[in-house]
Formats: C-alpha cells, structure tokens, sequence
C-alpha cells in the first residue's frame, strides 16, 4: 500500500538454485534498499521441493514487506530448453505470489534493468553492482549477484513508473490547455480543427 508518497517495490531475479531479491522504497525524495539477498533451495532436492522453497520464501518476503508492486526479469531465450522450463517455473512462483495477494506485476529484460542502472544494456555484472551501491547508498557492493540484479528490476520499474506518471500529468496539463482553447473553424476548407 502506497502511503505518505512511499512506495516498496520488490525485485525477483528467478532461478531454480538462486533466487535474488531486492526491495527498495521509493520516496518523493528518491529510493532506498529495504532488504535484499537470495533464496537458495538445496539443488539435491527435487525440482517440485526447490520450487516449493520458492513460492514460500517470496511469500514471506511479500509478508514480511507489504510490497506496492513486484518487478521479475523476464525469460530471455536460452539455447536449452530443459533450463528454460525450469526458469520459467521459477518465475511462475513469484507470479503465482504476486497474483494471489493482487500485487501487480511487472516484467523486464535483463538489458533493460542495465538500461535503466548503469545506461547501457551490456553491462557487466559488476558495473551493475557499483552503480546499485552509488544509486542506493549502500556501504558494500550489494551480493550476491542475483540479489543485484534483483535490485535493479526494482530500480527499473521504479523509473518507469516515474516516467509514466510523467508522461500522464503532461497528458493531462495538455487536455487541461486544450480544454481552456477557443475552438475555431477555419472558413476557407471544409475539414473543421478541432472539431466541435
């Protein structure tokens, strides 16, 4: 719940043996890291068990953190498809969470979530983590790297929304200008701008 012009955001970076998680706050006056790390079911269970250890752990993330809206990275194509079932069903548990207690959802491409932290999409890993540490104030490189790229699936959709919301009150400061327009009719055409 969004109150006092704070908003927690949530970043899920999916995976079978590591799952990376990074909350950040975003405030009228900028953002901040709440909590972030992974969740490491053990790779000798079977899948259904890790998957399990999975939606449990985002669930009590979700408890614990109240978030407005989660941010997952999204399936990017990999060559075996095997990996791909199995990452796709790790997302799925952050998706199944989020729609279980109405949070919306986001999804963004690992070359976005760069975009959005370090300026370009091929980034490297460390990179990422240095411009988290600078945006975020943290007093150490945020690791493991999951719970970086985690935190910059937050840092992304939270800049998205800034822009988006950007982008609705210019919308509506334009319609508010236009409203208080003359409408006039050009007399030497028949077409009429604005229309009536």
């Amino acid at each position: 719940m969004v109150y006092l012009g704070v908003m927690i955001i949530l970043g899920i970076d999916p995976g079978t043996l590591i799952t990376g998680y990074g909350a950040i706050a975003l405030e009228p006056t900028g953002m901040k890291a709440l909590n972030y790390g992974c969740i490491r079911p053990p790779a000798t269970l079977p899948l259904p068990e890790r998957y399990k250890i999975l939606f449990e752990g985002i669930e009590s993330l979700c408890e614990q953190l109240q978030p407005d809206a989660i941010a997952v990275e999204s399936q990017f194509m990999l060559k075996n498809a095997q990996s791909a079932i199995k990452l796709g069903m790790a997302k799925g548990m952050a998706l199944l969470v989020a729609a279980r207690r109405a949070i919306p959802v986001q999804e963004f491409a690992p070359k976005k979530a760069k975009l959005a932290v370090v300026g370009h999409g091929q980034a490297s890993k460390h990179q990422v983590q240095r411009m988290i540490q600078a945006l975020l104030h943290l007093p150490k490189l945020p690791e493991p790297e999951d719970a970086a790229d985690a935190l910059a699936l937050a840092i992304c959709y939270a800049h998205n929304m800034r822009f988006a919301t950007c982008m609705n009150s210019s919308e509506v400061n334009s319609k508010k200008k236009s409203r208080s327009r003359p409408s006039w009719k050009l007399t030497a055409s028949p077409t009429v701008w604005p229309s009536p």
